[in-house]
């Protein structure tokens, strides 16, 4: 039997047709705004996680299998490979191509669970951390449980045939497939999952289904070959396809299903699966073992498993290292001997009362050990989290080390567990060898599966040839003396291509290239990954990485925070915003490239700047903190004119006026409302939204029918006599009273008095208390002077007011209280003495630690739902809402979906368009269901989800004043 030879990528991709030729035609199916193929659009998803970087030359976004469908036949007629992307958190360019870029992540996210939990039907595009959140209510869980599970969509997991921490080999994507739906290139769909699948995939594919069993009946009867199969998928293995498909099924949709399991989109498209459960074990023991030397820490692992853990996680010295000065590690992690390792260790049982068996597992298991200290484990689930936490974000903190203009790279290899000492220290000598002192080692020890992370430069020849020399090191460690597997987890990528046949031998290899053939004729599916005949094809397409602005430099474009992103389904995500900066960094001297260089510059300020929500929230999932934000709001200032500059300062100097004019704005505004109808409104604000964009080069808030009216009434100031806190109005409660369709009865100040009154608390609001603001809607404009200006006002008087620091001060709007906290650097030297005295609680935080003990709850509401805000999240009291929530209601909703509001101060006035992106999986989850009451701790945010929902949501301290009325 002959093979046809598998093309490389740039033999493919021969066809000239053009970006706009490409969308012309993609239009006869596809929708115009989900075909993408401005350059800021390509360049934005030219880059995964890995190492390379290829630009597309169109993105698409389908959203059913009948466009992957046309998608398939025009590829075959154009010549244009086709690659298919989930998350992007692919670690070796599995997700990047020069060809057209299938992006089902934006779009195919369904998700369905069945057969009471032991089942669940999914998409491509879902995330595995919401499939899992699916299914926690009947304590199940996915399979694989990869540390990327939070960014990483189930296209991608399955594509990979990804694992994780404790899967093992047995709980991984192949193993857990119960059924799939599959689409061919020739356009023939199957689900495996109908009694007549096999035949209909006979009848539509005689040629595949032939030669699928000619493949099977060749593999059987080569004795050796089959033999090293089982062996060898006896530990993780992902080099390569899954050949031990054709040996553990009968039947050739079978097989070729599970072949789809880490083909990485090479051989057809999954269009969806139906994948088997495992349990979720709710009892964990967890604890992190220190050893003197790698050796000592890999003797421990065979009694380890033996004893029942469920997962063994290796940590070499300088994996520490890279962690050890992020908050909660122990401090005497510095002072660890160079030779020093470690085992993250869990033991895991569905049994409640089982707590007390997994401790005496565990410290039967620990005695004989050769540990630098006593063991100790914990079942506290925050401790637990934290170090799961450090784990999983060992890969992404090198990036945080990492030299400017170098590449973070990683790669997970497998060896036999008893040799697993030896090639740990082997792996150890070849960083040295090569000369990578930063190179770190760590992996999941109970399959003998390591994961090594090294920085590299491609910026000369000599680094080009230093990484080429090592990895051909690496490849002999692993195929040659130890036998072992080059790829374990993260799919063969482009990065071990060149050497499936290494490992394999000529005839499994053979195997392969015939399935491909089969499969792919032509060639046109992610071409060059997998297979691929050159040698050097690893070498090609390499990302340099040029060194940009400090806040985002570290970045490696792994894509944790695009989940988290507001403007994720609208521009760009984080990753896409630095991705496109370094790309203007790239090519700000290159003459050749002007022509995209300045359609880069046309798009970056709306599609990076303008709809960027700056709520921070991606830095709670980057590993290295990047809060991409902190860019966007450099950016803006740097394009203020100077007169926004001087008029931000003079509306700062001059707030209590501001506040006044504020305040009869709106009340105006919603005269004029009433008499010309709201189409008048939405007409003079958009007049004037082109007078300041002239004179400021600054958009104006766009009227709109969720505006809030003016608070009514005198503000209730209360003198400092005998006060337990000083109360801070936010300027935004001193300003905004009630929305359309909320009652007006008490304003938020009113009501958090109320509270304090039956609490027996004593709050003092001060008489000037207007005109002082946290300064955070200047910060988040770029106004850095107005915005300094402001706060330091603000905090020297909040010390006079408390007394010197003596009493608290409480803030009532959760993004005010933030900006107070983090307001430290941007304050004069004088009045950071007088911050650092101060004590600064935000209401939810007072409420549920002070009031609510003191508090008589007189009724409950059946049900609430709560939006808790993104300065909720990042200050962690997100628990504290809810419990106070608990305290008034029978049932709580915190929708699994909640994200950020998108109104990032006045952002949802100025550019509507990323609230209603934002919030549009939130408002779907809440409208699913019917609450008595609807919640959250900022004005600005209650305004985005009542114009996202239709519900009028008010603050939370609305529903304990209720609650609590006699």
């Amino acid at each position: 039997m002959s093979a046809r030879p598998v093309l490389s990528a740039e033999q493919v991709t021969s066809s000239k047709i053009s970006p706009g030729q490409i969308k012309a035609e993609l239009q006869a199916f596809l929708a115009p705004d989900r075909i993408l193929i401005r350059p800021i659009d390509r360049i934005a998803f030219a880059s995964d996680a890995s190492l390379y970087r290829l630009i597309p030359r169109a993105v698409v976004q389908p959203i059913n299998t009948e466009e992957v469908r046309q998608l398939f036949r025009y590829s075959n007629r154009s010549r244009i490979p086709l690659t298919f992307r989930s998350g992007g958190t692919s670690l070796c360019g599995q997700a990047i191509t020069d060809g057209i870029l299938v992006d089902v992540g934006r779009y195919l996210r369904g998700a369905k669970v069945e057969d009471q939990g032991r089942k669940i039907r999914v998409q491509p595009g879902i995330i595995g951390q919401k499939a899992n959140q699916m299914l926690q209510l009947y304590a199940r869980k996915i399979g694989p449980d990869p540390a990327s599970i939070a960014a990483a969509r189930l296209g991608g997991i399955l594509s990979n045939n990804a694992s994780g921490m404790c899967c093992g080999v047995t709980q991984n994507a192949y193993h857990t497939l119960h059924s799939m739906t599959f689409l061919l290139s020739s356009g023939t769909e199957i689900n495996t999952a109908v009694p007549d699948a096999n035949e209909l995939f006979r009848q539509q594919e005689p040629e595949l289904a032939a030669g699928l069993l000619e493949l099977k009946h060749q593999l059987e009867s080569n004795a050796e070959l089959a033999a090293r199969i089982r062996s060898k998928y006896r530990m993780k293995n992902t080099t390569g396809y899954s050949l031990n498909a054709f040996l553990d099924y009968e039947t050739p949709v079978e097989i070729f299903s599970h072949l789809l399991i880490g083909a990485e989109g090479t051989l057809a498209f999954i269009a969806e699966a139906v994948l088997d459960t495992v349990p979720d074990l709710p009892v964990k023991y967890t604890g992190l073992l220190l050893f003197p030397d790698l050796y000592a820490a890999c003797a421990a692992i065979e009694p380890l498993r033996n004893a029942g853990a469920a997962a063994l996680e290796l940590i070499d010295r300088a994996a520490l290292r890279s962690v050890e000065d992020k908050p909660g590690i122990p401090p005497e992690f510095k002072q660890l001997p160079e030779s020093a390792a470690a085992l993250l260790v869990e033991f895991q049982s569905a049994n409640a009362n089982a707590v007390k068996e997994n401790a005496a597992r565990a410290e039967a298991a620990v005695v004989g050990l050769n540990l630098l200290q006593a063991a100790q484990f914990t079942d506290d689930p925050i401790k637990q989290q934290h170090l799961w936490h450090i784990r999983k974000g060992l890969f992404p903190s090198v990036g945080a080390v990492r030299a400017s203009g170098t590449t973070v790279i990683i790669e997970d290899v497998v060896f036999p567990v008893h040799n697993l000492a030896d090639a740990a220290v082997d792996l150890t000598r070849l960083f040295l060898k090569h000369d990578y002192p930063n190179a770190i080692l760590f992996g999941h020890a109970k399959d003998g599966n390591l994961h090594f992370v090294i920085t590299q430069g491609f910026n000369t020849e000599r680094e080009t040839t230093q990484y080429r020399d090592f990895i051909q090191d690496v490849v002999d460690l692993v195929v040659h003396k130890y036998d072992g597997a080059l790829k374990a987890e993260h799919g063969t990528g482009r990065n071990m291509a060149p050497f499936v046949e290494t490992e394999w031998g000529a005839d499994g290899y053979a195997v392969m290239q015939r399935l491909k053939t089969l499969a792919d004729p032509e060639n046109l599916l992610n071409p060059g990954v997998i297979l691929n005949p050159d040698p050097e094809a690893h070498l090609a397409n390499l990302k340099r990485m040029p060194v940009v602005e400090s806040e985002v430099d570290k970045c490696i474009e792994c894509g944790y925070c695009e989940p988290k992103c507001p403007s994720r389904d609208l521009t760009l995500t984080p990753r896409q915003r630095i991705v496109v900066r370094r790309e203007l960094e790239r090519l700000k001297d290159s003459r050749a490239d002007k022509e995209i260089y300045d359609a880069l510059n046309k798009d970056f300020p709306y599609m990076a700047l303008d709809t960027c929500a700056v709520d921070g929230l991606c830095a709670t999932d980057c590993p290295v903190g990047i809060d991409t934000g902190t860019l966007t709001k450099r950016f803006r200032q740097l394009r203020h004119t100077a007169i926004a500059n001087n008029i931000a300062v003079l509306i700062a100097k001059n707030m209590k006026l501001t506040e006044f004019g504020a305040r009869l704005a709106l009340g105006m505004g919603h005269l004029a409302q009433r008499v010309f109808g709201l189409w008048f409104m939405k007409g003079v604000t958009g007049l004037l939204d082109k007078l300041t964009r002239v004179i400021m080069d600054e958009p104006f808030w766009k009227w709109s029918a969720e505006m809030p009216r003016p608070r009514k009434g005198a503000l209730p100031v209360r003198p400092g006599l005998y006060a337990e806190a000083v109360y801070f109005p936010a300027c935004i409660s001193r300003i905004m009273g009630a929305l359309p369709g909320e009652p007006e009865e008490t304003s938020v100040m009113q009501a958090l008095l109320n509270i304090a009154d039956r609490s027996g608390v004593v709050l003092s609001i001060p008489a000037e208390v207007k005109g002082n603001c946290c300064g955070v809607p200047f910060s988040s404009k770029g106004f850095g002077a107005a915005h300094d200006l402001t706060v330091n006002h603000t905090i020297e008087n909040l010390f006079r007011w408390s007394q010197g620091g003596r009493l608290p001060i409480v803030v009532d709007t959760s993004p005010c209280t933030y900006g107070f906290k983090t307001a430290r650097p941007h304050l004069t030297a004088e009045n950071q003495v007088k911050f650092d005295q101060l004590t600064i609680f935000d209401s939810v935080e007072f409420a549920h630690d002070v009031l609510l003990q003191r508090l008589q709850i007189h009724r409950k509401v059946h049900s609430v739902a709560l939006h808790p805000v993104c300065s909720a999240v990042k200050m962690a009291i997100t628990h504290k809402l809810v419990q106070i929530a608990t305290s008034c209601s029978e049932n709580v909703l915190v929708p699994q979906e909640a994200g950020c509001c998108a109104f990032a101060g006045d952002r949802g006035f100025l550019f509507p368009e990323l609230t209603a992106s934002a919030t549009n999986p939130e408002a779907v989850e809440v409208s699913a269901s019917d609450q008595q009451g609807y919640y959250s701790s900022s004005r600005t945010c209650e305004i985005g989800m009542t114009r996202a929902t239709g519900k009028v949501y008010r603050s939370y301290l609305h529903l304990l004043d209720y609650v609590s009325r006699p």
